[in-house]
């Protein structure tokens, strides 16, 4: 009996030593999935910002462009915000929200020609935000 009892002991212990690197390894994972979903909507934020400004110096030809690059903004920095909790990126999302939020503004108001600089300088934190160091 005592054998049998420090033989399913011994089962114990090795399971719960096989299990921290699996946890560790799923817990790396997260995170390693955490960034490439920053990273990818990083991406997409930049595309979207690239749209934007072409659709601002060719505002004669579509207001309507730069409306929707600043409508796949928003749906990027809302996708990015809900999937994570990092108070730097927090941060970057915000400014990056207020600086098209300005831009929408702006367009809203008439001004054909508004500047998109703040939105540029606001993505590209997040593409610094999310890129690994």
């Amino acid at each position: 009996m005592a054998l049998r009892r420090r033989h399913r002991t011994a089962e114990l212990v090795a399971t719960a030593l096989l299990a921290v690197p699996a946890l560790t390894a799923v817990t790396a994972c997260s995170a390693i999935s955490t960034a490439l979903d920053c990273a990818n909507t990083a991406v997409a934020i930049a595309d979207a910002v690239g749209d934007l400004q072409q659709a601002v110096s060719q505002a004669g030809n579509s207001p309507q462009d730069a409306q929707n690059a600043l409508n796949q903004i928003d749906t990027s920095l809302k996708q990015i915000s809900s999937n994570t909790d990092n108070a730097d990126l927090g941060k970057a999302v915000d400014d990056l929200n207020a600086a098209v939020k300005n831009v929408r503004t702006a367009i809203d108001q008439g001004n054909v020609n508004p500047d998109v600089t703040p939105v540029a300088d606001a993505a590209g934190e997040i593409t610094k935000v999310c890129s690994p160091n």
